[in-house]
């Protein structure tokens, strides 16, 4: 195991809130913090990691305070999932470039990983999400990747690194992406082409108006995640001033909406959420945006605890139906009304009730094909 000391940095509270200190309901009480010295992290559910390299906005000699101005609003938040476990382990060192960075990020995310942890990482470019994605090279793990974000960074033209880096994602070897997903994309900043390819490799995209229409049908998509990108510039201008993408994009309470569900998803292991620029920000609005997200992933971690493993069927509904001669089973758990559905594998995947009823009708539900055509 790797020795994590050597890669972080602590956390000041007293910096942090400005020596007023904490009050006993206050989640700054109620979270083992490096302050002095590393934190027991064995028995915690959830382990926050600050990111300071930001150079890959394009912003070279960029101060990335972030991480800390997150913290200063969620260490302020009220503490009521006694249940849920939670460290912080400081902020990973920026190295003399970026690949640096990446290099020790990766080491900490894969430390943790390997320790059966749900990393939180805040702060830093979204190009981090590959230095995250890494982590689960070293595993090594296939999975399944969502990214939340306003634009598709694909554009190859770019000398900004976070507007290319799904490129070396999704392309590069060993590649370990199962699947890909993408929630929120905004149609006039994406090129038509790039749709037609994704769609070609039967990757998801899932536009802003479509994912808004029915949020509820996201959650399946991010039950079956193991690592989460947020681009905060997802989230419309006037609800996270230092969102400067566009004034369009997901509400405040939706944004909370999408990290509860990562939270209740038991494949999920990590979550980045990026971009955030403290001197962007306004009244700390998007600061506090993000700790508020980061608390509804806290409690979306509390409600999957509850959650029944799925071979306990005596804790779930069983529906046997036949679709175009494919015979089908749906599992819908009674303690989460969440629904599951069998592929002709045996193995089971997160659906939605919509799925049910279009398989009860006799329709081919769009999730099971698409999951049949990518094998």
């Amino acid at each position: 195991m790797h020795d994590l000391h050597d890669f972080l940095t602590p956390v000041s509270l007293s910096e942090l809130n400005e020596d007023q200190g904490y009050t006993d309901g206050q989640l700054a009480k109620h979270i083992a913090i490096y302050e002095d010295q590393l934190p027991d992290i064995g028995e915690a559910d959830i382990v926050l990691a600050g990111v300071t390299e930001s150079r890959g906005n394009g912003m070279p000699d960029a101060v990335d305070s972030a991480a800390d101005a997150i913290r200063r609003q969620l260490y302020s938040l009220h503490y009521w999932h006694k249940d849920v476990t939670i460290a912080d382990i400081g902020n990973i060192k920026t190295g003399a470039s970026m690949n640096d960075s990446y290099a020790a990020i990766r080491t900490v995310v894969g430390e943790l990983l390997r320790r059966g942890k749900k990393v939180v990482l805040i702060g830093g470019s979204h190009d981090i999400t590959l230095a995250q994605y890494a982590a689960y090279k070293d595993l090594p793990k296939v999975i399944e990747a969502t990214c939340i974000d306003a634009c598709i960074d694909l554009k190859g033209e770019s000398s900004v690194r976070s507007d290319h880096f799904l490129m070396d994602m999704l392309t590069g070897e060993p590649n370990m992406v199962k699947h890909y997903n993408h929630i929120g994309f905004q149609s006039y900043f994406v090129h038509p082409r790039m749709l037609e390819t994704m769609d070609k490799l039967r990757f998801d995209c899932y536009r802003l108006g479509k994912a808004k229409e029915n949020m509820e049908e996201m959650e399946p998509v991010l039950r079956n995640t193991h690592l989460l990108s947020i681009d905060i510039n997802a989230i419309r201008n006037s609800d996270s001033p230092a969102s400067r993408q566009s004034p369009n994009g997901f509400t405040g309470e939706e944004a909370c909406l999408l990290t509860r569900y990562a939270g209740m998803s038991n494949n999920l292991s990590s979550m980045g959420i990026y971009g955030y620029q403290a001197t962007l920000d306004e009244h700390d609005l998007t600061a506090k945006q993000i700790g508020q997200m980061i608390w509804y992933f806290i409690d979306g971690v509390s409600r999957g605890k509850e959650e029944p493993a799925l071979d306990h069927r005596d804790r779930f509904n069983e529906f046997h139906c036949t679709f175009t001669e494919v015979e089908a089973v749906f599992l819908q758990s009674k303690k989460s009304r969440r629904w599951w559905m069998q592929l002709p594998d045996k193995k089971f995947i997160a659906c939605s009730y919509n799925d049910y009823v279009m398989a009860s009708r006799n329709e081919i539900p769009e999730r099971w094909l698409r999951a049949q055509e990518r094998g």
